[in-house]
């Protein structure tokens, strides 16, 4: 459905005005659908952030500082996001022996199945999502809005 027509606006200030509001509108769009995946698993998006982040580290910890400054949304608590992986089992959290002010975050084997089994339902989502796009046009997408925050 058009912007237009989602937000009962018929007409906009500007292209940039529309490409504003678009941006935010399919941004909570596209969150709201990956927030109904995960809800069966009872993690939040942030918490699935941290994650991946965890994952692509292949087994080494991370501090927390590192985890908030690779985060999707930067002003996550990333403190409270890792405390409740922990309870959950999905991370260890533990203090750094040559810095004991350090605290290291990594990901447990619960975390790594939990992330195994969501991977292709986030592969089918992200399909689904992009089914109207090609490849070429997916990749045009992001490149501008990569300039876009540039």
């Amino acid at each position: 459905m058009k912007l237009e027509d989602e937000l009962k606006m018929p007409k906009f200030r500007s292209p940039y005005q529309k490409a504003s509001l678009n941006l935010m509108f399919t941004g909570e769009w596209m969150m709201a659908r990956v927030d109904s995946l995960l809800k069966p698993y009872d993690i939040s998006s942030q918490q699935f952030n941290v994650l991946r982040i965890l994952r692509g580290q292949q087994g080494k910890p991370l501090n927390l500082f590192t985890i908030q400054e690779r985060m999707l949304n930067r002003m996550s608590n990333a403190t409270r996001l890792v405390e409740k992986l922990r309870l959950k089992g999905l991370v260890t959290r533990e203090l750094c022996e040559q810095n004991r002010r350090k605290v290291e975050i990594a990901i447990t084997d619960k975390g790594m199945d939990l992330l195994d089994n969501l991977d292709p339902l986030m592969k089918q989502l992200e399909e689904e999502t992009f089914k109207n796009l090609s490849a070429e046009e997916a990749q045009h997408l992001s490149d501008t809005l990569d300039r876009v925050r540039a």
